[in-house]
């Protein structure tokens, strides 16, 4: 669908957008994938353990070769992986975040402010007309972080957790990037 070529990098003032090394589990692990906070509203499962962590981080490595455009996301300042981001084309001339995970001691910082701007201006760079953005009903923060960025509310879809068989809401989002 779309031929254009991913960025490795991506840069905000406060944060590297990066592809992922195995180097950096220890990171996710202590500031992501161990923690049930920022697992809630995300479709993946807490890690327990550095053994599950590293291998994770490998697994990670080898679906960003299918999915070239997700990213780990560095904060400048402390070198220290604190989430990750992503996007992928959905149809001609519309483009979708993937999801936005920072860890808990990360929130509330704007990060993902930075990170969302910047996801629509990489897709924007690559033709995209439309980006598209989501989040679970009872994801306060994401929600108004979305509408706050200037998204438009189009539906809420019921979706059941594959991990525990409870349904939810998710809330879909479009922003037009034309420039207006």
């Amino acid at each position: 669908m779309n031929e254009t070529p991913c960025k490795e990098r991506l840069e905000t003032p406060r944060l590297l957008l990066r592809k992922g090394m195995l180097s950096d589990w220890e990171s996710l692990w202590r500031n992501v994938w161990s923690r049930p906070e920022a697992a809630r509203y995300m479709l993946w499962s807490v890690t327990e353990s550095a053994d599950e962590a590293r291998a994770r981080m490998a697994r990670t490595i080898e679906w960003e070769k299918t999915h070239p455009w997700k990213y780990c996301v560095e904060e400048k300042a402390s070198g220290r992986v604190i989430g990750w981001a992503g996007v992928e084309p959905l149809r001609e001339g519309v483009w979708g975040e993937t999801g936005i995970a920072l860890g808990p001691d990360y929130w509330r910082r704007g990060y993902g402010r930075e990170i969302l701007e910047t996801l629509c201006e990489l897709c924007r760079g690559m033709g995209a007309k439309r980006f598209v953005a989501a989040a679970r009903e009872e994801n306060f923060a994401s929600n108004a972080l979305i509408r706050e960025r200037g998204f438009f509310f189009d539906r809420s879809e019921e979706r059941v957790d594959e991990r525990n068989g409870e349904s939810y809401f998710m809330n879909w989002y479009h922003r037009d990037l034309n420039g207006n």
